[in-house]
């Protein structure tokens, strides 16, 4: 179906390719213990999917980006049919922490970066194809959760003329594209709220992701799967996943035709 993305090559000739970034030791801010158990859950979970994971630990915001951009260069995702790309950190409202963070500012990876690098101009081995950005931090120092009452005291664009494209003009070796599309991001809480981490068994949000698609990647497409995700988080009213900055096109099955 046109409304489906395609998956061309069998599992046995495709290439796909995960990137997992996980910081755990930092030098200024605390340790986040029981993030290995995230590495290990979700690192399982890609390659029960059918990709070969790229795992990096403590990395500055530098590192971070340099880790990035020589991911998007890997000509195995030419005859790959999407990626993900994981994050796991301490963060704050502008990004991810790397390792020499102290404050709101220093050593911070702006999350613009990652769709920058992963854009249909600077990674054409991925137009078109799914690009699934999963994302675990907090995002700022507030509880996600509010006290409600009852009560009923509701008190208490249209296209640039200079984008047009003049008429008769043909060209046979360019065409335009969108410069970013086919993102699907989940970030582990809403903005300028915490995200919560157990030191035994790691991420709440990452368990619970990890739950859904394992039990339902077989038949649903990724963002009914988000959503199971959101939906399991409706009795823990301190943390809410949110889906942003999707430009998903058509729908994604991991397992098309199961």
């Amino acid at each position: 179906s046109s409304q489906i993305y395609p998956i061309h090559l069998p599992r046995e000739t495709r290439t796909r390719r995960a990137l997992l970034i996980c910081n755990i030791e930092f030098e200024y801010l605390s340790c986040r213990n029981g993030a290995e158990v995230d590495v290990e859950g979700m690192t399982k979970l890609l390659e029960g999917l059918g990709y070969v994971v790229d795992v990096h630990c403590n990395l500055t915001s530098e590192g971070m980006a340099m880790v990035m951009k020589e991911f998007a260069q890997c000509k195995d995702h030419y005859t790959s049919d999407s990626t993900f790309l994981v994050f796991m950190s301490h963060g704050v409202k502008a990004g991810l922490c790397g390792t020499k963070s102290s404050d709101e500012t220093t050593d911070i990876l702006s999350l613009d970066t990652i769709y920058k690098t992963f854009n249909n101009k600077c990674c054409r081995a991925l137009l078109g194809k799914p690009k699934v950005v999963i994302i675990q931090s907090c995002r700022g120092r507030n509880i996600g959760s509010v006290f409600v009452s009852d009560s009923a005291d509701r008190a208490a664009c249209p296209l640039s003329s200079a984008h047009k494209i003049s008429a008769g003009l043909e060209d046979d070796a360019i065409f335009e594209v969108h410069l970013e599309s086919d993102f699907a991001t989940l970030h582990s809480s809403t903005p300028d709220t915490v995200s919560w981490r157990s030191s035994e068994t790691g991420s709440v949000f990452i368990q619970r992701l990890i739950e859904q698609f394992r039990n339902h990647a077989c038949n649903s497409d990724l963002q009914e799967i988000f959503r199971k995700v959101q939906y399991s988080f409706q009795k823990f009213p301190r943390q809410l996943p949110s889906q942003e900055r999707t430009t998903m096109l058509r729908k994604f099955y991991l397992f098309p035709g199961h």
